[in-house]
């Protein structure tokens, strides 16, 4: 894995805790140059200093994704220090599961502010780097969720399904750049995703869901191979769920 890792810039947003800060580990100890964002700037702090301790290169930038100036900051970051982004892991989420007869009208703007206008800020702020630079990979977090609806989930994959159509016509449209477009679908994960979720009766649900959940390492390896691969391949999409899942 390491040929193809090594001296690769990779910016991750939501790297303070879950399937980005296991990223953010791996990828650093195969070579890579990460730079992370989230919101809780403690906790990025402490990974940063682990990895740099680890002999590896970590920058830091506190990101609200649904603040568009923040990851222009994030994605800056990454240019002044390392001079260019090879990677941007669009992996910042929130699950604020309801049912839409009882309106959670403010987790739905939530869900849509993090989930799908945070991603597309993460792309504004990368093209045109990429595009200078005639390459480049932009990998988005979506969710089994983007390819079913279930009660409770409409608004969730609504977004999910939306990151799924804006990767897409990413790769159509950035061919001629030679940048890369990769959804990564997960089933449940153990993270701390769940804990997005406001309504009890449906966290409750959300939680006997996750007792089969796949680990964030396993999610990290599975976004290294999509890295990994040669220049001239693209890994479109890779949907990874537990075994025991339906």
């Amino acid at each position: 894995m390491t040929s193809n890792m090594s001296g690769k810039v990779v910016v991750i947003t939501g790297a303070s805790s879950g399937i980005g800060e296991a990223t953010a580990r791996l990828l650093s100890a195969a070579g890579a140059y990460v730079v992370l964002g989230a919101r809780r700037l403690d906790k990025l702090t402490a990974l940063a200093d682990e990895i740099t301790a680890a002999g590896g290169k970590a920058e830091v930038v506190q990101t609200d994704v649904s603040n568009r100036q923040d990851v222009e900051a994030l994605v800056g970051k990454a240019v002044e220090v390392f001079g260019r982004i090879d990677v941007l892991i669009n992996n910042a989420g929130i699950m604020p599961n309801s049912r839409l007869d009882q309106p959670q009208v403010d987790d739905w703007e939530r869900a849509i502010d993090i989930n799908l206008k945070g991603t597309l800020y993460g792309i504004a702020a990368a093209l045109p780097f990429m595009k200078q630079q005639k390459s480049g990979h932009v990998i988005n977090v979506s969710s089994t969720s983007g390819h079913r609806v279930r009660p409770t989930s409409a608004v969730y994959s609504a977004t999910k399904f939306a990151v799924r159509a804006i990767s897409e016509g990413l790769r159509m449209e950035m061919t001629p750049y030679n940048i890369r477009s990769t959804i990564i679908s997960p089933g449940p994960v153990d993270t701390d995703l769940p804990s997005s979720v406001t309504d009890p009766a449906v966290a409750e649900q959300v939680r006997k869901i996750h007792e089969i959940a796949i680990s964030v390492e396993t999610l990290a390896e599975t976004i290294a191979f999509a890295i990994n691969q040669p220049e001239t391949v693209d890994i479109n999409e890779i949907v990874v769920r537990p075994t025991a899942m339906e």
